[in-house]
């Protein structure tokens, strides 16, 4: 009786044994690259599929979103400042066959291409170029990435430089040049306003020299300004033209009341 128990169990073992090993399962962003003998069969997957053990060997890919990061690189720019760049690449399988046959490791490939893209994109690039058109950089980057993995069946989605790293030296020098920019656009304001100004007074002035009336009116405006202050002294401004026309006025009359001088004949 016990001996039976035995090769029942022992059998059951065996039973299970061959199934785990003749069964596969792949899960959903799984898939399977089977080769039988060393000959590419094809791809399975996802869910359960059977193989014949020894003779069928499987290679499982996976097929989500890889994030790699790039490590920095230290980059000569078209204008010779030394910069270190890193960035992030992301990348997906979009082939399990080429992933597996065309190459041998498809992340490590990857990783060394975009090393090598970045050091020769960015040397191409000023550094203006670097800091302000970052965008078109990352999809240039993105474009002959992708332009090299697709034999190996991988799909770069994005480039994205994450930071540059300037020299200390650069660093002061652009601190200065932006200081700089910033005292030149107050300069420009300034002089804007004080142009805007000189208009509005000139404007001004032709309004007052055509009215006089509102001349007066600013007179009295002045006067309420004054009194508001509660000074003990108020000052009336008078125009120049009054004391002009009265001066004159008081030569005038001081040149009729001289006597005549009589003019003796010779």
């Amino acid at each position: 009786m016990g001996m039976g128990v035995v090769i029942v169990l022992g059998l059951l073992g065996l039973v299970i044994v061959s199934i785990l090993m003749v069964v596969r399962v792949m899960q959903e962003y799984e898939r399977a690259v089977v080769f039988r003998l060393g000959r590419l069969v094809g791809t399975k997957g996802p869910g359960p599929f059977l193989i014949i053990p020894i003779i069928n060997r499987v290679v499982r890919v996976d097929l989500r979103t890889v994030t790699m990061g790039v490590p920095p690189q230290e980059v000569i720019t078209r204008d010779n400042v030394t910069v270190k760049v890193d960035a992030v690449v992301y990348f997906k399988v979009v082939n399990a066959e080429s992933a597996v046959v065309e190459v041998l490791d498809y992340i490590a490939a990857t990783s060394q291409i975009a090393q090598t893209t970045l050091r020769s994109v960015l040397g191409t690039s000023e550094l203006d170029e670097l800091l302000s058109q970052r965008e078109r950089i990352n999809l240039r980057l993105q474009q002959i990435i992708d332009k090299h993995t697709e034999p190996w069946g991988v799909k770069v989605s994005t480039v994205e430089i994450k930071d540059v790293h300037l020299p200390e030296p650069m660093q002061r020098a652009m601190a200065r040049q932006a200081e700089a920019e910033r005292e030149k656009r107050a300069k420009v304001i300034h002089a804007e306003g004080e142009y805007q100004a000189s208009e509005t007074l000139a404007k001004a002035a032709y309004v007052v020299g055509t009215q006089p009336a509102a001349l007066q009116l600013r007179y009295l405006q002045t006067l309420t300004e004054i009194a508001a202050e509660k000074n003990s002294t108020i000052i009336f401004p008078l125009p120049v033209d009054i004391l002009t026309g009265l001066t004159e006025r008081l030569k005038k009359e001081e040149t009729e009341s001289k006597p005549a001088v009589p003019v003796a004949n010779l």
